[in-house]
């Protein structure tokens, strides 16, 4: 099996996408991150950046990895055949483990630890270790998970022209 890659997808350099994989438009793959549909499939919906060093993987026996559109998952995350549902914000360094599911409009704080199975309802916060619904979000972390994917199409525009590089010369 090939990745399907979607021709308007940013991947940075260093950044593996190996196996059954399917990525929809304007989705970004960034530094060393890993996405490896070896021995399972992942899907990753439209709009959807996998930051530094994310790990995304499955086993034969798991079954696959399912993400949705307008998901941003923050540096260092693991996830690991589960399924996150369309806008959806997971913190850097979070981990996700099989058959866990994450419902739209919530969040996984930095950290976190949502174990095997676990279901965080939609429009919740979850965090700790394991991790455990704190509240529902609020209206400005609602804006944060609208906004970030927009930023993250933004980035890799900006990357694909060469802007970043002019930015950081001209400082």
């Amino acid at each position: 099996m090939w990745p399907e890659l979607h021709e308007s997808v940013f991947m940075t350099d260093g950044a593996y996408v190996i196996g059954d994989v399917k990525i929809g438009a304007h989705s970004s793959i960034w530094f060393n991150a890993v996405v490896r549909g070896d021995v399972c499939p992942i899907r990753i919906g439209e709009k959807t950046s996998v930051q530094d060093n994310v790990t995304l993987h499955v086993t034969h026996d798991t079954g696959p990895l399912d993400i949705g559109s307008n998901v941003t998952i923050g540096h260092g995350a693991t996830l690991h055949a589960c399924r996150v549902e369309d806008f959806v914000l997971i913190g850097m360094g979070a981990t996700l483990l099989d058959d866990c599911v994450i419902e739209p409009y919530s969040v996984v704080a930095a950290g976190s630890l949502v174990r095997s199975g676990f279901r965080v309802p939609a429009g919740m916060l979850v965090a700790g270790v394991p991790a455990k619904v704190m509240r529902p979000i609020t209206d400005e972390e609602r804006q944060t998970i609208e906004e970030s994917p927009e930023n993250y199409v933004r980035y890799a525009r900006n990357f694909r022209e060469g802007r970043v590089l002019e930015q950081a010369r001209e400082r």
